[in-house]
This record gives C-alpha cells, sequence and structure tokens, in this order.
C-alpha cells in the first residue's frame, strides 16, 4: 500500500470514527473467507458495515475522535463494524459470534463511553432502532382506536336501548292482535 493510499485510508477511517453511532472491536483469526463474507452480508443487511484495517492506521484515524477509547483493543487481527444505528453492529457482531467461535468480540465504543465485551453483548440485546420506531408507532395508534371505541360507545348503547324498546313494542303490539 503506498502513501496516498495510507492516508486515503486513514482519512476515511477518522470520518467513520466521527460520525458513527458505534464501533464494534473483535479477534477474527480463523475466519474462513465465506465466514467473512457472511458477517458482511448480515451486516449490510442490518444497515452496519465491517472493515479490516491495519491497526497502526486505525491508530492514527482514531486520534481526536469520540470513540479514541478503543485504542488499546486494536492489537492482532482485528476487524471494525460500525453502524450509524446504535445497536445494529453490536446485535450483528455478537449474533455472529454466538454462531461462530472464532469471532472474539474484544469490546467497543459508543460516543464517548468504552464498552467490554458484556457492555457490547448488553447493547446487542437492545431493540433495534426499526423496533423502536415500530413500538412507538403502536403506541401512538392504540390510544386513537381507544378514543374511537369510546365515542362510538354511546352511540351503540343507544342503538341497543332503541332497539330493546322496538322489540319490546313488537312484543306489546303482538300481544295486544
Amino acid at each position: 500500500m503506498d502513501r496516498a493510499a495510507k492516508a486515503d485510508l486513514v482519512s476515511t477511517l477518522n470520518g467513520v470514527f466521527t460520525s458513527t453511532s458505534v464501533v464494534v472491536v473483535a479477534h477474527y483469526k480463523g475466519l474462513t473467507v465465506a465466514d467473512m463474507q457472511k458477517l458482511r452480508s448480515q451486516m449490510k443487511q442490518a444497515g452496519a458495515t465491517v472493515k479490516v484495517a491495519k491497526n497502526r492506521l486505525a491508530n492514527i484515524a482514531l486520534e481526536g475522535t469520540d470513540v479514541a477509547s478503543i485504542q488499546p483493543l486494536l492489537k492482532g487481527p482485528t476487524l471494525l463494524a460500525y453502524s450509524s444505528d446504535p445497536v445494529a453492529a453490536a446485535k450483528v457482531a455478537v449474533d455472529f459470534a454466538k454462531a461462530n467461535d472464532k469471532l472474539v468480540i474484544l469490546g467497543g465504543a459508543m460516543g464517548t463511553t468504552a464498552l467490554n465485551p458484556d457492555g457490547v453483548k448488553a447493547l446487542a440485546s437492545l431493540p433495534s432502532l426499526d423496533e423502536l420506531r415500530a413500538k412507538l408507532v403502536g403506541l401512538v395508534q392504540a390510544p386513537a382506536t381507544k378514543i374511537a371505541q369510546v365515542v362510538n360507545a354511546p352511540a351503540a348503547k343507544l342503538a341497543r336501548v332503541f332497539g330493546a324498546y322496538a322489540k319490546t313494542g313488537d312484543a306489546q303490539a303482538d300481544e295486544a292482535a
């Protein structure tokens, strides 16, 4: 890799580190190419990205960013998983690590907060941004349907009362005849 490519990679990584919500660091030693492709595919579907970069270049890119707390984790064959959704990268990384023991989660960072492996697992257990949006929409719609039911309930009760009087009136008319 020539000097210009390294400088470009450092600036790209610096942009990633400043703009993403969460970064997960993991060892990938022993993963096959097919496993890495599967991990990349799962990350892409979740809206996250996996990057394997030289640790020295990643350390240079981390300087001055909020996620600089991951620098001690960059030793050995590491990969970086990141996403703008605070849960997506952690969730996919933890799920993949459960299925494949060669991916070892070292930790990560969420903003200025450093995460140990348990912190990343706890983050992965949270609902994703899309799941939270769906729950919020459900909560907003629920009161609206209850309001509609309450507004329609008196009219329905009146209709039942009138129906009952009509039946008793019909019954009295039948008795008189």
